[in-house]
């Protein structure tokens, strides 16, 4: 199929806004709302989810549509789909026996609102409530929508963020290569933004070189997404509506580098990202404006 950079709006970040908005409205038509003032798990759920955000993933999918010319009303579904992933990932993530952290998007944490049990059976529901919206989308074919599914699991699974989680988590404390810390990063951060790219291309009905280059700009885009969040933790950003400093005494390029070094790394990632963009012939399109908005700060 042809490719087709949209014009670039007056103001990216109004419509990026507008978005997001349509994200949050229908993740709140999707997520089971309580059925009595008992129903914590729910209640877990809408709190963890529609908590205030960047919906970065979500926005990729849409954005990449948009880029595409091909967004239509039943992939805000499949976004939807992968911001409930998300969020059941930090649910797990900030638990006391892995990052223990108390603060998530400027909020309590869900296991500290609603205690550990019901943190992780939430967590839980949102995953399997994502796969069921994912196998539902209005518009979709059957084919598709199952393979949107299997590569959503292959991106949460042993081969996703579960080893990626697991590997920052037992060999974060040791001393790692930087190719280590790259390799789990990519299963940790990177994995949901390859796999919203992914579905942009099935739904988008791309070619194989056109998959390949937009795996590649995900792929840059996770490296450096990481880094600027292991650069805010380590300056104490108050920017981020989370706990900093948890990555003290964790193997990270930080440690290793050091903050400059770091910063020179993530805009080098940056520019193989806007490479891959400017080979699909999309420099200057929506995901292009996404990253310079994502890392103005950075740059």
């Amino acid at each position: 199929m042809a490719l087709s950079v949209s014009d670039p709006h007056p103001d990216f970040r109004q419509a990026l806004g507008a978005l997001r908005t349509r994200v949050d409205t229908r993740l709140g038509e999707l997520l089971p709302s309580p059925t009595h003032p008992q129903d914590s798990i729910a209640a877990a759920m809408r709190e963890g989810a529609l908590a205030p955000g960047k919906r970065i993933r979500p926005l990729l999918l849409l954005l990449a549509l948009q880029d595409l010319d091909q967004l239509d009303e039943g992939a805000f579904d499949v976004a939807c789909a992968l911001e409930m992933i998300h969020a059941a990932s930090l649910f797990l993530d900030d638990m006391p026996c892995m990052d223990d952290a108390s603060l998530r998007r400027g909020r309590p944490t869900i296991h500290v609102q609603f205690g550990e049990d019901v943190a992780i059976l939430a967590a839980v529901a949102l995953l399997s409530h994502a796969f069921s919206v994912a196998a539902c989308a209005p518009g979709v074919a059957h084919p598709v929508r199952t393979r949107m599914v299997c590569l959503l699991s292959q991106a949460i699974g042993p081969q996703g963020l579960v080893r990626g989680q697991y590997a920052d988590l037992r060999e974060g404390r040791q001393q790692r290569s930087l190719d280590a810390i790259a390799s789990a990063n990519q299963l940790k951060t990177g994995s949901l933004f390859t796999a919203a790219v992914e579905i942009a291309a099935l739904l988008g009905r791309c070619d194989a070189l056109q998959r390949k280059l937009l795996f590649g700009f995900a792929v840059e885009l996770g490296h450096a997404f990481q880094l600027l969040d292991d650069l805010d933790d380590s300056l104490g950003s108050h920017q981020t509506g989370k706990d900093s400093g948890k990555d003290e005494g964790k193997s990270t390029v930080v440690s290793l580098l050091g903050a400059d070094h770091t910063r020179q790394r993530l805009k080098e990632h940056l520019h193989r990202a806007e490479g891959q963009l400017a080979r699909l012939g999309l420099a200057g399109g929506w995901l292009h404006q996404l990253l310079e908005c994502l890392f103005a700060r950075a740059r």
